[in-house]
């Protein structure tokens, strides 16, 4: 579907929440540094980190979904203000603790109001990652409009 541009997701994903090459010592530096754009942009409480960072100590690494990829969240009422999502690719991939699809190098935040709104956009998300080098190519990037290039199916 090239050309065919992600609506939901491409308002979600901008040149403000995306932040590549990032530096972390471990899974929950990833987190709260994909949570800090999602702060920074004011879409969430500082406590929402927390709550993401909580869930991953008590459920363990649900959150990685897939081979490289982790998408933390925690749940409406912990502080989030509006619908959002943050994309990081990290310099060196973290170990969250998930022998299947660990070490993890891409991490998308999400923030939902409820539990319908965000689905639109992870759905959009989803159509990206079914394709190995759309994942590769967000991995690799240089340039936050390479990943925003993707997400809009150029």
């Amino acid at each position: 579907m090239k050309g065919e541009i992600n609506t939901v997701l491409r308002n979600l994903l901008t040149e403000k929440t995306i932040q590549l090459n990032v530096e972390a010592k471990n899974w929950e530096q990833a987190v709260r540094m994909g949570g800090q754009l999602l702060i920074d942009n004011g879409f969430v409480e500082s406590r929402y980190v927390d709550a993401m960072v909580k869930a991953v100590k008590e459920m363990g690494p649900y959150i990685v979904i897939a081979p490289g990829i982790a998408m933390p969240h925690a749940r409406p009422e912990e502080g989030v203000k509006q619908i959002c999502m943050s994309l990081i690719t990290l310099k060196e991939p973290v170990y969250f603790g998930n022998s299947a699809n660990d070490p993890v190098k891409l991490v998308v935040a999400i923030g939902a109001v409820d539990h319908d709104t965000h689905l639109k956009a992870i759905s959009e998300l989803m159509e990206i990652f079914i394709n190995d080098h759309n994942i590769s190519k967000i991995m690799t990037s240089q340039s936050v409009k390479e990943v925003l290039d993707i997400i809009d199916g150029n």
